[in-house]
């Protein structure tokens, strides 16, 4: 065991385990453990020793900063054409049979072929059939030649027990998107890490033909903010740009020590949906600054904040708990964007540059395709 001493009276002491170090951070007041885990054996995405990390007092909490990693050069899929498969799977959570029926119709509509995975409609509680079966749809998909695309068929929970099981190397080879949000936010992730572009967003409501149009290799429309959504009043001013990346709240958290996200330089796009109370959004913003995750991100763009509308804590909104974690970062913020849980989502591509322009109320994202 080794004692360091630095930031004045403070003093830290790291404790080595295996594939874990412990970190006790003795203050004049209270004593506060942070845990960080390096990525999994048998992740291929972004592993990294714990020498890369290092700590720095930011007011009176130490916040751990990443040392920036090269990211690959980005791999982008090419245009589906008429004829073309995509592979209709079920990641996390189950979805009913008329769902299913509704997903494959609207793909052929497209002038695709559907093919529905062999364990697409499997049951195990909430989810849609065991790990191995789930994970085995996902790379079957990725291994097949023939697959364009892959269209999860919802989100729900499971997607993140299957991060160490997909073949990233197999997707990179053969780059093609995966399309999905809330829970698929996960495996947003593993294409990111590969440099592969996905998709935000679902095959659902009156958009759901903005998932075509990026399939095929059209730049979308800008996505405009809606002054009258909940929440659009968080927008500042100002313009940023970067690669597009993020997703769902809790799911970014929860990835913190499993995937390591580099967002240097990047747009963050953030929604959320209300399970709980406010110190959910609270400790997962929080957990996601600690980290370092965010750390030199250069806008944040603001989906939908659904079921937070009327609700309060102590005097206290979303609205409040976002400008006071968010706020410290000092980047553009453009909110009310539609993306997210909301009845008619936008798609967006994720992984490629985009102009977040806070004072036009536009987000504007680069083709999907190459």
């Amino acid at each position: 065991m080794k004692v360091h001493r630095g930031f004045k009276s403070h003093r830290y002491r790291t404790q080595k385990a295996p594939n874990r170090a412990i970190m006790r951070i003795w203050g004049p007041s209270s004593c506060r453990v942070v845990r960080f885990r390096h990525t999994h054996p048998r992740l291929r995405i972004g592993r990294r020793s714990s020498r890369n990390w290092r700590l720095t007092r930011t007011g009176t909490v130490p916040r751990m900063l990443r040392t920036p990693q090269p990211r690959p050069e980005l791999a982008r899929p090419r245009s589906l054409e008429p004829g073309d498969v995509i592979a209709l799977v079920s990641p996390a959570s189950w979805s009913d049979e008329s769902w299913l029926a509704e997903s494959v119709e609207t793909v052929e509509s497209w002038g695709f072929k559907a093919r529905v995975g062999r364990h697409a409609t499997d049951r195990l509680g909430y989810m849609a059939g065991g790990d191995r079966e789930r994970a085995a749809d996902l790379n079957t998909a990725i291994h097949d030649p023939e697959v364009r695309a892959i269209l999860c068929l919802r989100g729900g929970c499971g997607s993140l027990r299957l991060l160490a099981d997909v073949d990233a190397d197999a997707l990179r080879a053969d780059p093609k998107p995966i399309i999905g949000f809330s829970d698929i936010t996960a495996l947003h992730q593993v294409w990111h890490q590969a440099g592969v572009p996905s998709v935000h967003g679902a095959v659902a409501g009156t958009r759901a033909s903005t998932v075509r149009r990026l399939l095929v290799g059209e730049r979308g429309e800008p996505v405009r903010s809606d002054s009258s959504q909940f929440g659009a009043e968080l927008s500042t001013a100002g313009t940023a740009s970067g690669p597009l990346f993020g997703g769902n709240l809790e799911m970014l958290a929860r990835s913190v020590g499993v995937v390591d996200n580099d967002l240097e330089g990047h747009v963050l796009l953030l929604e959320t949906h209300r399970e709980v109370g406010l110190g959910m959004v609270d400790r997962a913003l929080t957990q996601l600054l600690l980290s370092g995750a965010l750390a030199g991100i250069s806008g944040i763009a603001v989906g939908a904040l659904e079921g937070f509308e009327d609700y309060q804590d102590r005097e206290w909104t979303v609205l409040d708990v976002l400008q006071d974690r968010l706020g410290s970062l000092g980047v553009p913020i453009l909110a009310g964007l539609p993306l997210g849980h909301i009845e008619n989502p936008v798609s967006v591509p994720l992984g490629v540059e985009c102009v977040l322009d806070a004072g036009a109320g536009t987000l504007t994202v680069d083709p999907l395709t190459a």
